[in-house]
C-alpha cells in the first residue's frame, strides 16, 4: 500500500506553497537586505523548527542568502527579488507536476540506499541516462542543455552532432517549445529539464521541431528550427591526450597527459569502451615517441570493472588485478586477471587522483601502486569505495535495481573501502575535506583485508616486456621535490587557504562573505564555464593550468630524470 506517497506529495505541495507565499510577502516594497546574516545550513547541526515561526525565521535568513547570490552577479536588488520569488513559484509547480511514477521511483531509490550508499533503483528514464553514460552515445540533436530561470538553455553543441552541422542552433539559445510535428508544439518554459530532454531525444532519422528564443543586440528573435536526430558520440566524456614538449636534464622530451573521466563501456556488440580507447591513445603516444605519461583519474568516479582490469594490464606483462568477494556465503573470492602479455606502455607513469577518484579508478591506482608500476600523485587518498555493484533489469520494462554484490581487493590484499588508495606524493586539493569519501556516507560497509595475491609473472627483468619499476628511494626524492614546489606555489596556497577557511567556517554561511568575494567568484565561474563549454584549444589550455595537473607533470619530469640516472635503463625486479 503506497497511499502514503500521495499524502506526502500533498503535504510537500502545501509546504512549498506556504514558503512561496511567505517569500512574496517578505520581499515586498518594505524589504531591507541584511548583509550581516549568518546561518547554519547543515541539517545535522541545526534543530528541526518547532513551529511555523521558527521555520519562517530560518527562511528569512535563507532569502537574504539568495538575494546575496544574485547581487554577487551585479544584479539590481529589484530584479534579484523578482528572481527569488519566481524560483519559489517554480518549485511549487515542479512539485505539483511530479508524476506518480516519479514518486514511486524516488521511494524505491531511498529504500535501496538505506541498504548501502551504492544500491539504488533506476526508473526507465534514469536507466536510459545510465546506459548513455556507459556507452558514451545517444540519439538526439547533440546539444548540452541547462535550466536557467525556467528556460532550457543551449550551453554547448556537440561537434559533429545534428545541431552543430545544421548551423541553426547557437550557444545561449533558449528552447521555448518542442514538437514531434511542426503543427503541434509543446511549451517547455518552466518545464523540468529532464522532461524537455525526453521530448528532444528520439530515434535516429526522426525529426524534432524547436522554437528558439535568441538574443540579438538589444532585442530577441524567435526562430523555428527542424532537425533530424542522429547518433551522438559524447567525445567530451571520452579519454583524450594532450602532448607537451619539455626538458629533462637539458634534453628535449615529449610527454602525454591523458584525461580519463570515466570507465565507460558499451556492452552491445562492437560497442566502444574506455579500455580500447586508452589502448589506441597509448599506441599513438608510442608512435609520437612520447617519453612519459600522466594518467589523470582525478575526476573519475568509476564505471566498468572489466575495463578497469584491462586498463591496469596495459602497463605490466600479465597477472592478477583484483579479487571480488561473493555475495553468497561459503563461496570463495573471484580473481580477475590481465591475461594479455603485451605491455602497451613500459615507460615512466604518473597517476593523478583525488578524493573523488572512486571504484574502478581505485582498482587501477591500487593495482599499479601494489606492483610498483606508477607513482600516485594527488589528494591524500581516493574516495574509498571498495564495493562492487551489479545492475539487474526488472520485468515489464520497469527499470532496474543496482545492487551491491561484494567487495573488491587490490593485489596487496587491501580493500579500498574507507581508506582508498593513499597518494605517494600528496597535494592540497579542493576535495580533501572530511565530508568527501565513503567513510562519511550513511550505511557504508566496513573495510576488510585478505592475503596478498601479487603475481610474480607481472614482472620482467629486462628485454622485451620490461617496464619501469618505481623504487622506494625514488618516491622519497619525488616527494621532497614536490613539497618544495608546492610550498612556493600561489595556486596551491589559495587551495590550502580555502580548505582552512572551510574547516573553520564549517557549514556556517555568512552573507557578507558572498558579497565580499563576488568579483573573484565571477571570474572563477567564467573560467570554469570556459573550461567546460569552450572550444577544444581553450579547454586544453585551462586544463593544463590546473595546479594538480601542472604538478603531476612536474613529478613525471622528475621521474623521467631518475629513470635516466639509473645505469641499465628500464628494469623490473621481482619481489
Amino acid at each position: 500500500d503506497c497511499a502514503f506517497l500521495d499524502q506526502s506529495q500533498k503535504l510537500l505541495v502545501q509546504r512549498a506553497q506556504e514558503r512561496a507565499d511567505f517569500a512574496k510577502k517578505f520581499l515586498d516594497k518594505d524589504y531591507k537586505f541584511d548583509g550581516k546574516t549568518e546561518f547554519t545550513f547543515d541539517p545535522d547541526k541545526k534543530a528541526f523548527p518547532k513551529n511555523a515561526d521558527e521555520a519562517n525565521e530560518f527562511l528569512k535568513k535563507y532569502i537574504h542568502f539568495q538575494i546575496a547570490n544574485y547581487q554577487a552577479t551585479d544584479m539590481k536588488i529589484d530584479e534579484a527579488k523578482k528572481n527569488v520569488i519566481k524560483n519559489y513559484e517554480r518549485a511549487v509547480k515542479r512539485i505539483q507536476d511530479t508524476k506518480q511514477s516519479d514518486l514511486f521511483s524516488d521511494y524505491l531509490d531511498s529504500f535501496a540506499r538505506a541498504l548501502d550508499p551504492h544500491s539504488s533503483f533506476f526508473s526507465r528514464d534514469s536507466l536510459e541516462d545510465f546506459e548513455i553514460q556507459m556507452r558514451l552515445s545517444l540519439e538526439g540533436i547533440g546539444a548540452t542543455l541547462s535550466s536557467q530561470d525556467g528556460f532550457t538553455v543551449v550551453e554547448q553543441l556537440v561537434p559533429g552532432g545534428a545541431a552543430a552541422k545544421s548551423g541553426l542552433i547557437e550557444p545561449q539559445d533558449k528552447i521555448i517549445a518542442v514538437g514531434q510535428d511542426a503543427k503541434k508544439m509543446d511549451n517547455v518554459i518552466d518545464m523540468d529539464l529532464k522532461d524537455v530532454v525526453k521530448k528532444i531525444r528520439g530515434a535516429k532519422g526522426t525529426k524534432v521541431f524547436l522554437t528558439i528564443l535568441r538574443k540579438k543586440g538589444e532585442g530577441k528573435n524567435r526562430v523555428e528550427v527542424s532537425l533530424t536526430r542522429e547518433k551522438v558520440n559524447l567525445e567530451d566524456e571520452a579519454a583524450s591526450i594532450i602532448y607537451e614538449d619539455k626538458e629533462v636534464n637539458g634534453k628535449k622530451k615529449k610527454i602525454g597527459i591523458i584525461n580519463f573521466p570515466s570507465f565507460y563501456a558499451d556492452s552491445r556488440r562492437g560497442g566502444r569502451s574506455s579500455a580500447s580507447d586508452l589502448k589506441k591513445i597509448i599506441k599513438e603516444a608510442n608512435e609520437k615517441k612520447v617519453d612519459g605519461l600522466v594518467l589523470d583519474l582525478s575526476n573519475n568516479g568509476g564505471g566498468s570493472l572489466e575495463d578497469a582490469v584491462k586498463i591496469a594490464g596495459l602497463f605490466y606483462k600479465t597477472g592478477n588485478v583484483v579479487k571480488q568477494s561473493s555475495k553468497d556465503a561459503g563461496r570463495s573470492e573471484q580473481t580477475l586477471s590481465d591475461t594479455d602479455p603485451t605491455v602497451d606502455w613500459a615507460g615512466p607513469l604518473v597517476l593523478l587522483t583525488s578524493r573523488i577518484s572512486a571504484s574502478a579508478s581505485e582498482i587501477v591506482a591500487g593495482t599499479l601502486q601494489d606492483y610498483k608500476r606508477a607513482v600516485i600523485v594527488g589528494g591524500d587518498h581516493t574516495f574509498g569505495k571498495g564495493s562492487v555493484q551489479s545492475v539487474l533489469p526488472m520485468p515489464n520494462n520497469l527499470g532496474a535495481l543496482k545492487v551491491t554484490v561484494g567487495m573488491f581487493f587490490v593485489p596487496g590484499g587491501n580493500s579500498t573501502q574507507h581508506r582508498g588508495v593513499e597518494a605517494d606524493v600528496t597535494l592540497p586539493g579542493p576535495y580533501s575535506t572530511d565530508d568527501i569519501g565513503e567513510k562519511s556516507l550513511d550505511y557504508s560497509l566496513p573495510p576488510q583485508k585478505i592475503a596478498a595475491f601479487v603475481s610474480p609473472e607481472a614482472y620482467v627483468k629486462d628485454g622485451p616486456g620490461a617496464w619501469l619499476m618505481i623504487k622506494p628511494d625514488w618516491v622519497k626524492s619525488l616527494k621532497e621535490k614536490s613539497v618544495t614546489r608546492v610550498d612556493k606555489s600561489e595556486d596551491f596556497k589559495k587551495i590550502d587557504d580555502e580548505l582552512k577557511k572551510a574547516k573553520v567556517r564549517g557549514k556556517l554561511i555568512k552573507v557578507s562573505e558572498i558579497l565580499k568575494d563576488k568579483s573573484e567568484s565571477k571570474t572563477k565561474k567564467d573560467k570554469e564555464k570556459a573550461a567546460r563549454y569552450g572550444n577544444k584549444d581553450l579547454k586544453n589550455k585551462e586544463y593544463l593550468k590546473r595546479a594538480d595537473v601542472n604538478e603531476a607533470t612536474n613529478v613525471l619530469l622528475d621521474l623521467m630524470g631518475l629513470e635516466e640516472s639509473q645505469p641499465t635503463g628500464k628494469q623490473a625486479n621481482t619481489n
